[in-house]
This record gives C-alpha cells, sequence and structure tokens, in this order.
C-alpha cells in the first residue's frame, strides 16, 4: 500500500510538472486601480489555489473552534455526572 501512495504521488508529480512547463507563458492579472501583476501562468494558478485553501481554512476554524469548546464542555460534564453517580453509591 506504501508504494502505491509512492507511485501515486510520483505520477502526480509529473503530471504537475508536465503542465508547468506547457504553461510557462507570462499571463497578466488586471487588479482595480490600474495594478498589474506579470507572471507565468503557473505561478498565477500555484497562487490562486494556495489563496482558496488559507480562505477555506479561515472559514473553518470558527466551527473547529466551536466544536473544541462544546467537547470540553460536554467531557466536564460527563466527569461531573460520573463522580455525582459515585458518590450516590457510596
Amino acid at each position: 500500500m506504501r508504494y502505491l501512495s509512492w507511485l501515486f504521488g510520483f505520477v502526480l508529480f509529473l503530471l504537475a510538472l508536465g503542465f508547468a512547463v506547457k504553461n510557462s507563458d507570462a499571463v497578466m492579472v488586471n487588479y482595480y486601480l490600474g495594478y498589474q501583476w506579470q507572471a507565468p501562468l503557473v505561478l498565477v494558478l500555484l497562487v490562486s489555489f494556495i489563496a482558496g485553501v488559507a480562505v477555506g481554512v479561515a472559514a473553518s476554524l470558527g466551527y473547529l473552534f466551536r466544536q473544541r469548546r462544546e467537547i470540553f464542555f460536554l467531557k466536564r460534564e460527563m466527569r461531573a455526572r460520573a463522580q455525582a453517580d459515585k458518590s450516590d453509591e457510596e
């Protein structure tokens, strides 16, 4: 299974490398107020992908922290109930 994972990663790397070599032409990205950025297409796509990942992770952080806080309170409540049941048995 580990070899299959390495093979898949290598094939994916070769595909990305081939894409990068074939799409090395410069493109111009136009912003508001006349700002422009000229870079290879592969770099523009990579920056866009990384920005999308960063926005997705940032959007999910609130939900993740809310879940962890709820789990913490539920564990504390469970411990309190277990101690209450233990003291009731004695």
